[in-house]
């Protein structure tokens, strides 16, 4: 309640971090899995004699630096102000209790970028044993910013019952290691690492896919080859670190993902088993199209051969990120904090004193309807928006004053038994507070033009 609320109309907050996220890890991967790609490669070609390896690698070089160390750093960056703005008091908590990791992270990040230009710009210019050296350097340094962002990551599942312990006691860096090193750290890694291997050869192949195999048909069929290698370990271990992640899985989070599994013959599909389901048919898709078109025939494997796997990774990167976040639900910080930024320990505090009494958004003399309106965008936006994403006018079209106030009782009251509790955070605030929110809530059931509907050109609180 520190903090206003960013609208985002239509898509919502929440994916304005995903699709940046999205675009990143499938850059930021790379990074890491790149950095191994080019020194071994090099290695392999040094002790070989391909001089036409080193041509090939030097331009490949160029284009990870470029795709790396702008759009990879450039969208970095766009998720901090994503989340700063979408989740500050999530951020907030991340900042506080990991503010010695951020910063060796960003110490790690800039030998990164650092390296990377070197390589690229020492090629022939320096022995190549030194230079060799160099991309070592940068395998490395990529590799630590890896180690270190999943331990922030995995915290946000699984924070570990040592933090909880201490959480909102201000004590919680006191607990810097136990929350870093959580129970899905270890697991999640060897996930990230085995996509790192796999972003490698699926971005090599786009630049070996350019070579012209009638005039270099040796080069492009080893290239080809070599570079569809790197799939390999990934797919062969990740569904093990797979069900070793979600062996760490709290239960209550693995429940999404079980209750869609054994009522599949149904059709009860959660978001949650959706995104696993696509996971596995385009990984599936992506071995089949890498074999048949990759390995088989490296001299046929063209461009826009590249171009579909790389597209298939980013449906596969872009549903792992999505299920990963959806496994949170209906937190933010795992057992902790909801996705809204409420934290489970202030819920009944909420609920004794208010939700508006600790807002700095609201006064004596503000309207009752506008009152619901900051209830609203505190507790709902976070995951809603009013006609786009999972919209508030759709999901209460046909609801009359009556049924919204059973509805928000329900989500109040928060009993087990709740078919809501799963995946949504508890309600919280007075009687009376719970109320207004009704109220406004009724404006947008009705349908725009009738009377006491909320226009959706000019909000309550437009312009506040």
């Amino acid at each position: 309640m520190n903090y206003p609320f960013w609208d985002v109309p239509h898509i919502g907050s929440g994916w304005v971090i995903g699709l940046i996220a999205i675009f990143h890890v499938m850059i930021s991967h790379f990074a890491v899995g790149g950095g191994f790609y080019l020194p071994l490669a090099e290695r392999k070609a040094m002790r070989e004699g391909r001089q036409d390896w080193l041509e090939i690698l030097q331009g490949h070089s160029k284009f990870f630096l470029v795709l790396t160390g702008v759009f990879g750093a450039v969208s970095g960056v766009g998720i901090w102000f994503a989340i700063g703005l979408a989740h500050p008091e999530a951020t907030s908590t991340l900042i506080h209790n990991f503010v010695f990791g951020w910063a060796i992270e960003w110490v790690f990040f800039m030998i990164e970028l650092s390296t990377a230009a070197v390589y690229y710009y020492t090629w022939n210019r320096v022995p190549k044993a030194l230079h060799l050296k160099i991309g070592w350097v940068y395998a490395a340094s990529s590799l630590c910013t890896l180690v270190i962002i999943n331990g922030i990551l995995a915290f946000m599942l699984t924070p570990g019952d040592s933090w909880l312990a201490v959480a909102g006691t201000g004590h919680e860096a006191s607990r810097f290691w136990q929350a870093f090193f959580n129970p899905t750290y270890w697991p999640n890694l060897f996930m990230r690492m085995a996509v790192c291997t796999s972003l490698a050869g699926i971005w090599a192949l786009v630049t070996c896919s350019r070579i012209d195999g009638t005039q270099q048909p040796r080069l492009k069929t080893q290239l080809v080859r070599w570079s569809a290698k790197w799939l390999v370990p990934s797919f062969v271990a990740l569904p093990l670190f797979l069900a070793w992640y979600l062996w760490q899985v709290p239960e209550s989070q693995r429940a999404l993902l079980s209750f869609g599994m054994t009522t599949i013959g149904t059709g009860a599909f959660t978001q949650v088993t959706r995104t696993v389901l696509i996971i596995v048919m385009t990984s599936a898709t992506i071995v089949g199209v890498v074999y048949l078109f990759a390995w088989r025939s490296p001299l046929d494997f063209s461009f826009p051969h590249a171009v579909a796997v790389l597209l298939l990774g980013l449906v596969a990167t872009a549903s792992g990120e999505y299920s990963r976040e959806m496994l949170r639900k209906p937190f933010v910080i795992g057992r902790h904090m909801f996705s809204n930024g409420v934290r489970q320990g202030d819920v009944a505090k909420f609920n004794a004193e208010g939700y508006l009494t600790h807002s700095l958004w609201v006064t004596t003399n503000t309207p009752p309807l506008v009152q619901g309106e900051i209830i609203f965008r505190g507790q709902c936006l976070a995951c809603h928006t009013r006609d786009g994403y999972r919209p508030m006018k759709k999901l209460l079209a046909g609801r009359d004053r009556e049924a919204i106030r059973n509805l928000l009782g329900m989500l109040h009251d928060y009993k087990p038994d709740s078919p809501y509790r799963a995946f949504m955070p508890p309600l919280v605030g007075t009687k009376g507070e719970i109320e207004v929110l009704g109220d406004y809530l009724a404006t947008l059931s009705k349908r725009v033009g009738e009377p006491g509907a909320a226009s959706p050109a000019k909000p309550a609180l437009a312009g506040r």
